[in-house]
């Protein structure tokens, strides 16, 4: 077992590879103690090189309506009218705090993500 910590992009690539080479080895062997040590470089290093950003509070909300094979029609009396949802599934009207209170319920999204700012659309 040679690790050391993952400084370039070629590291990285080499970390990658022989990850899925030994992915599968007992977990009380030495290359699945390899496995587990490098899983963790990789994450830290995907963390701070790789960064995945939340996404926005729209976005959000269809990545969820997606996962819950939940239809922009199904959110009507929940959000609002039917052109209210509409408007603001395309941008053009801002989530008010009380469609974010029951888009938390309902969809069980954190409040977080859907309080973040985002463009609208003229």
């Amino acid at each position: 077992m040679n690790i050391r910590p993952l400084k370039t992009e070629l590291d990285y690539e080499n970390a990658l590879k022989r990850l899925e080479e030994i992915f599968d080895a007992p977990l009380d062997s030495s290359e699945g103690d390899e496995a587990e040590i490098l899983s963790m470089l990789i994450d830290n290093y995907e963390n701070i090189h790789h960064p995945i950003e939340a996404p926005d509070p729209i976005e959000a909300i269809k990545i969820r309506m997606e996962e819950m094979d939940i239809k922009q029609k199904d959110l009507v009396g929940i959000i609002g009218g039917k052109s209210q949802v509409s408007e603001v599934l395309n941008r053009k009207k801002r989530l008010t705090i009380e469609m974010i209170r029951v888009l938390t319920e309902k969809l069980d999204l954190s409040a977080s993500i859907l309080v973040k700012n985002y463009h609208l659309t003229e």
